[in-house]
């Protein structure tokens, strides 16, 4: 297996748990980045860049990250949070007024970015083509009532994110959440990362598909929790109805699923990409720094825990961001970020410095904390040691 890139000194279990992923854990093609104190690092890929090709994974190869768009999403509601245009204390009634209805009206800002806005659930989902049509999304939206109390309860919203936050940017600042993302954020630290794809990168992106996890010397496999299963099972479930928001599931290679903005879902990036936004929300790059302290000690303190009304298991969450925890294990109790579905990863670890990124194109069936990015952030805390 041939791994290219670089790890500075001191990093080298990193370069060796990245091949031990392709040995033994099933990986196709991945990449992952690492910055400290703003300085790269770790740089390294390898496999394919499609998982059903042979072409090799190259310099820049990017792929759809799935929920470790939620992070992306967040950083610019705080950071308009920052600038004073947007109110986190403010209902969000207050920016949208179509949203108070059913008995939405106490719904706040900070309810949405802890996930305790009370609406994971669209009562009719969207189909991929509608879900793509921000008017539509936030309309279908701001009609539902809600699944619990707004306030009260947390609950993943897996894919209602993305309308409760691009509409929010969009009614604060007049500009679509893709377009205020890349004027904001990717192009000022000069990212490899966009949430509506551009046409003119489309070539950059591997194709994506489900991967099996292997054997490990006749084990057997790990499976969920008895309440997980049924809950993924059972369609009137919060569970399934949350991530059945978008039905029938999109086809994420199609560019027109990846042209649309959806913050909550299909973001693509490079691993680099990934983590130097991260480095850039808990210290400079290059000057360029997106968050003050204040701004990213707020993101990271605690503002759900416990049982989560969607994913079933305990879960933690700052203002936006998971935390470290039994269902999202990153580098340490202060660290903050987000996983996608089945494989990427991103997440920052001021006290240690530390930014990091990890892409795939293969996706397994762990929803926060793939085998492959937890080999890889264990290698992290190993160089650090």
């Amino acid at each position: 297996m041939d791994v290219n890139g670089v790890v500075a000194e001191g990093f080298e279990p990193v370069r060796a748990a990245f091949v031990r992923n392709f040995e033994t854990l099933g990986e196709r093609g991945a990449a992952v980045a690492v910055y400290r104190d703003g300085r790269k690092v770790v740089d390294l890929w390898g496999g394919t860049r499609d998982v059903d090709g042979s072409a090799p994974w190259e310099r820049g190869t990017a792929q759809i990250v799935r929920s470790a768009t939620k992070g992306v999403a967040t950083a610019a509601l705080l950071m308009l949070a920052e600038r004073g245009e947007l109110d986190l204390d403010a209902p969000v009634g207050h920016y949208w007024p179509e949203f108070k209805a059913q008995g939405k009206e106490g719904t706040l800002v900070r309810h949405v970015l802890a996930h305790r806005a009370g609406v994971p659930v669209l009562d009719r989902p969207l189909t991929p083509a509608e879900a793509a049509d921000p008017d539509l999304g936030a309309t279908v939206l701001a009609a539902q009532a809600p699944a619990w109390e707004p306030g009260t309860d947390h609950g993943y919203h897996a894919q209602t994110y993305s309308w409760l936050t691009g509409e929010l940017v969009r009614r604060v600042t007049g500009r679509p959440m893709g377009d205020w993302i890349a004027d904001e954020i990717s192009g000022p630290l000069g990212l490899d990362l966009w949430v509506g794809l551009p046409a003119a990168q489309a070539y950059r992106v591997g194709r994506v598909g489900p991967v099996e996890a292997p054997a490990q010397d006749g084990a057997l496999r790990a499976r969920p929790k008895r309440a997980v299963a049924e809950a993924y099972a059972d369609p009137g479930s919060l569970t399934r109805r949350a991530f059945a928001a978008i039905t029938p599931l999109p086809d994420e290679n199609d560019p027109a699923y990846r042209a649309a903005v959806l913050p909550a879902s299909n973001g693509i990036a490079t691993a680099d990409g990934l983590a130097r936004f991260y480095a850039a929300l808990t210290g400079e790059v290059d000057g360029i720094r997106l968050f003050a302290p204040r701004t990213r000690d707020a993101a990271r303190a605690e503002a759900s825990a416990g049982p989560d009304r969607v994913l079933v298991v305990s879960t933690r969450f700052g203002l936006g961001y998971m935390l470290h925890g039994g269902a999202s294990p990153l580098l340490g109790p202060g660290s903050f970020g987000h996983p996608g579905r089945g494989g990427a990863l991103g997440f920052a670890d001021p006290e240690s410095g530390i930014a990091f990124g990890y892409v795939t194109n293969g996706f397994r069936k762990s929803v926060t904390a793939d085998p492959r990015a937890q080999a890889l952030v264990r290698a992290v805390r190993t160089a650090l040691a």
